[in-house]
């Protein structure tokens, strides 16, 4: 069996932000085993795993990419939707837009450790579309 949910988050600041609960209330009557397929449908944001626990970690993140990957760059040619806007599209492709997690037991299989962020890269990136695809 394979289900599809679309919704849609609540507009974010600009960081790292913990998205687990929201993803896993949207999520009901998991199978047993299966996968769960998170999409987000944007190209200047981005999704990844990591520490759930400490905040510092998602403050470290953000710190770590605006320094890698600073605005104003001088070999950025995207420049006309603002200065945050070509970084941002940098850091979607590096962290990505999609994860995939195991379902076991009817639950996500994480680690003890680990969430599910959000990266919002621009400074007003507002609502985030995402589709979660079950199989199992």
């Amino acid at each position: 069996m394979i289900s599809q949910i679309e919704f849609n988050l609540k507009p974010r600041s600009r960081g790292f932000h913990l998205i687990t609960r929201e993803i896993e209330d949207k999520l009901s009557n998991l199978p047993e085993t299966g996968l769960l397929n998170i999409l987000l449908k944007h190209t200047s944001a981005g999704i990844c795993l990591n520490e759930n626990a400490d905040p510092s970690v998602r403050i470290d993140l953000e710190s770590f990419t605006n320094t890698l990957i600073p605005e104003n760059h001088p070999v950025y040619t995207h420049t006309f939707e603002g200065d945050d806007d070509m970084p941002a599209h940098i850091k979607a492709a590096i962290f990505g837009t999609s994860l995939t997690i195991p379902i076991s037991n009817g639950r996500l299989n994480l680690g003890t450790w680990q969430g599910i962020y959000l990266g919002e890269f621009r400074d007003h990136g507002g609502s985030r579309s995402v589709v979660l695809t079950i199989q199992g």
